[in-house]
């Protein structure tokens, strides 16, 4: 027995010690976007949107995991993670990085961005700065566009504290004085509604400048709130927001309308249980305990900002101003050589698989590939998988024209892609009223694959067509993320694809795959026993090499199998975007382990499992990460990349993004990052901008 042998067997892998908590590691890689805003090397305007960026992550993180660790203590749920962190303590953890974490945020906002904004000849104004001519045009603004859309609400026995809606701006004000009904006014509460804009720009004083100037709307309503109080007097005016469980609770088991319950449940997601309030930093303390006890809100759940308390809303800045030098060079999406001619993409399919690489080549060919199926004749059905797209898109576009050309068409959506809800009701609807035939998936199980079928009559034979994605069919977001598509014809994998659809839409057990791995069944055990014999090799004294590149990796079964393979003697770079709840680099257990996450111009989304197999690489594909609800809780897809040619050309891409020193971060045990930093002498390489400049051309 070797000494790697011995070694595994004395490691005790269910060790919470050997698991860092996801939930600050979810936080860490919000912190990694934040550190976007300070890299000098990002046009300022994109800096910005990091910022935001980071601001809304933190929002969601709220309104669904902070949410959802307060569910689990009130109703005694006793599910822990593998580090056995209790929710009690881990909302600890939580507050205390989240609190250092919005501290920067308003820090890089203030003392970073805002000056170096303003020598851009972009100013955003403090009500301290505004010159008279700009006090007057506001206060105009403020009577005509403003304060006659306000209603606000003085607090007695009759009007109690109203229910305010989810992360919505809104004001206490401090009253003195008493109203027309002789009644003495402590306090208001003033709601913005979500139409009014939260940044107003200014008018140009020059129009041979290029200064924009701009007022924030809390800074508008603060300088002339008393213009709301006829004939009492405000003492304070103090902006504050309230952030709620965003996450829809459905019993799908109980339900017997899905479409039903989920478009009822959406008008309540506003009004869920409070989780965090964030109040004005100059607000008297007597406010703050007041909003907090209404609020229901502990003190670590109370967050004092330095400016608006919703950060994200800035993004109207980056919209508003036309200044490219201040923004990414735009690109033009290339396409694969294959299909660089106008050649029929049946015809192209039928030859050779194709590999399409977003963002940096089109997602045009699969828009393509469904609207010439809508036309042609010898179609008969299209099946396809939806989980975000919204109902205005090109893909919609197409499934409709088909389906009135006479086609069978089916849809698969998944109406609970959280955050998409909505969306995807408005989806269902129109594809329903062309006469598409939708279905919402498995009860329990989420439809996360993403999976494209075109059946075809050709020379009196039935022939199929499938695309294979990591990403979603919306091709606005093919822009943004980095993902992979697959375009084939090859028959078993057809014919897998074929049954997968069967699966959906029926109640009857489908035959074993010939190639695909699919979550919840063959996925998971799939990708262990390739570990294994990566494992198995090494202890032969083979090479063994494991690259994954996912978003998040969170399942311990799938933990524990790295650390095995590690203390074998196994290479294993892991590619994590997010959540890693692995720990790199201990001696003895994960030494062989590396851990890094790239973040940059695009989201990175590619989901791939590449395996040495002693010589005989395997690559994957897949829209699965590597966490417990992909692989056990999902309907999810993995797919082989059979031809040489395009195996290649992913491993290349990882070999890129490994030696990525300019966006990459190391993992270190601790669960915290530092960012690489290419030695004086090595060449700096970008893994995104090598790639477009590979594939793309930049203007």
């Amino acid at each position: 027995m070797t000494t790697e042998d011995n070694t595994a067997q004395t490691v005790d892998l269910t060790n919470p010690d050997l698991y860092l908590n996801r939930d600050l590691s979810l936080l860490e890689f919000n912190w990694r976007v934040l550190q976007q805003a300070l890299d000098k090397s990002v046009p300022l305007l994109e800096r910005l949107n990091y910022m935001c960026i980071s601001s809304t992550n933190l929002d969601e993180f709220f309104e669904v995991r902070v949410a959802g660790l307060i569910q689990q203590i009130e109703i005694s749920d006793l599910y822990i993670e593998a580090d056995q962190v209790t929710p009690q303590e881990a909302l600890k953890l939580i507050k205390a990085r989240a609190h250092e974490i919005v501290e920067e945020q308003y820090q890089v906002f203030n003392d970073v961005l805002l000056p170096e904004l303003e020598q851009e000849g972009i100013q955003v104004l403090s009500r301290a700065k505004w010159t008279p001519e700009q006090t007057q045009w506001l206060h105009t603004y403020f009577l005509e566009e403003i304060a006659p859309i306000l209603s606000p609400m003085g607090l007695d026995s009759a009007h109690p504290f109203p229910r305010l809606l989810n992360k919505s701006l809104n004001f206490i004000v401090s009253l003195i004085g008493k109203d027309a009904f002789g009644r003495n006014r402590g306090f208001a509460i003033l709601q913005a509604p979500r139409a009014l804009p939260r940044i107003i720009e200014l008018p140009k004083e020059d129009d041979k400048t290029e200064t924009h100037r701009f007022a924030f709307l809390s800074s508008i309503i603060h300088a002339f709130a008393e213009d709301l109080f006829y004939g009492m007097k405000v003492k304070g005016c103090y902006q504050f927001r309230v952030t709620r469980n965003s996450d829809l609770a459905i019993d799908t088991e109980e339900t017997s309308d899905l479409l039903s319950a989920i478009s009822d449940e959406l008008t309540h997601r506003n009004y869920g249980d409070e989780v965090r309030l964030e109040i004005a930093h100059n607000c008297p303390a007597l406010m703050v305990d007041f909003l907090r006890v209404q609020c229901g809100m502990e003190e670590d759940n109370v967050y004092l900002v330095q400016g608006p308390v919703n950060l994200s809303r800035i993004q109207a800045i980056y919209r508003l101003i036309d200044r490219p030098e201040l923004k990414f060079k735009p690109f033009t999406q290339g396409l694969p050589g294959a299909l660089s001619s106008n050649a029929d993409i049946f015809t192209v399919i039928r030859k050779q698989d194709v590999l399409l690489h977003h963002p940096y080549q089109s997602f045009n060919p699969v828009i393509d590939l469904l609207k010439q199926a809508a036309t042609d004749s010898t179609v008969l059905a299209i099946k396809q998988t939806l989980y975000r797209t919204g109902a205005k898109s090109p893909i919609v576009d197409a499934l409709v024209a088909a389906s009135k050309a006479g086609k069978e068409v089916t849809v698969v959506i998944e109406l609970r892609a959280r955050f998409d809800e909505a969306e995807n009701v408005g989806l269902a609807s129109r594809l329903q009223q062309a006469a598409v035939h939708v279905v919402y998936g498995i009860v329990g199980y989420k439809t996360h694959a993403k999976m494209l079928l075109i059946l075809r009559r050709e020379n009196n034979k039935l022939r199929q067509y499938v695309h294979l994605g990591t990403g979603n069919y919306h091709p606005s977001t093919s822009r943004i993320y980095t993902d992979y598509g697959l375009l084939t014809s090859d028959k078993q994998i057809t014919e897998d694809v074929s049954h997968l659809f069967v699966q959906l839409t029926s109640l009857g057990k489908v035959p074993k795959t010939n190639k695909l791995l699919q979550a919840p069944f063959t996925l998971m055990d799939g990708l262990l026993s390739r570990i294994d014999r990566e494992i198995a090799n090494a202890q032969a004294g083979k090479a063994g090499h494991i690259i994954i590149k996912v978003n998040s990796l969170v399942e311990p079964t799938m933990i524990a199998a790295f650390y095995r393979a590690s203390m074998a003697g196994v290479k294993v770079d892991l590619i994590i975007r997010g959540i890693c709840c692995l720990k790199p680099g201990i001696s003895g257990l994960s030494d062989n382990i590396h851990v890094r996450s790239v973040i940059g111009r695009f989201l990175e989304h590619t989901r791939i499992y590449y395996f040495e197999n002693d010589g005989d690489h395997e690559v994957w594909a897949a829209s699965a990460d590597l966490m417990k609800r992909n692989l056990l809780r999902r309907v999810e897809a993995c797919f082989p990349i059979q031809s040489k040619q395009l195996k290649q050309q992913i491993i290349d891409d990882l070999k890129i993004y490994l030696s990525d020193n300019v966006q990459a971060w190391n993992l270190a045990p601790d669960g915290r990052y530092q960012r690489i930093k290419p030695n004086k002498e090595a060449l700096e390489i970008c893994a995104q901008s090598t790639l477009l400049k590979q594939m793309a051309k930049t203007y």
